[in-house]
């Protein structure tokens, strides 16, 4: 389990991301957090369903992009919302397990549709204090 952070940042069109850990995969499990609480308040999300997403890219900002966007696309077509995330590193890139359960609209409250990660602010980078940063707009 992460002991990293998630925020939100503003953006005049749509909504900043921001994960914040102490390994790439940590800022990239509280990146998802992050997107799921665009939506909804993840602590609403009950971790009852696991899905494997496993992404492919040797560049950490197109994987972290690949990542949101497989993460969206299980959201759609599975009718769901995560709440929680456990992402490890694979060669050339990161096999991952999202865990929630199917959308509830009056239990989730939905306040919007994220329709897709961008490739605005995309940035994957350690800051001074060794902590890792995943951040990017998403399109809501």
């Amino acid at each position: 389990m992460s002991q990293g952070r998630w925020e939100h940042y503003s953006h005049p069109s749509d909504i900043g991301i921001r994960g914040i850990g102490s390994t790439r995969e940590d800022a990239f499990a509280q990146a998802a957090l992050a997107l799921t609480a665009v939506i909804t308040d993840p602590k609403r999300v009950e971790p009852d369903e696991p899905v494997e997403i496993t992404c492919q890219e040797d560049d950490d900002e197109l994987l972290f992009y690949d990542w949101l966007s497989g993460l969206l696309y299980e959201m759609a077509t599975r009718g769901m919302l995560f709440g929680r995330f456990d992402v490890q590193a694979v060669a050339g890139g990161l096999k991952a397990t999202a865990y929630g359960e199917p959308v509830d609209v009056e239990k989730h409250e939905p306040a919007v549709e994220v329709k897709a990660a961008t490739y605005s602010d995309l940035k994957v980078y350690q800051d001074d204090a060794g902590n890792w940063i995943a951040q990017c707009i998403v399109d809501v």
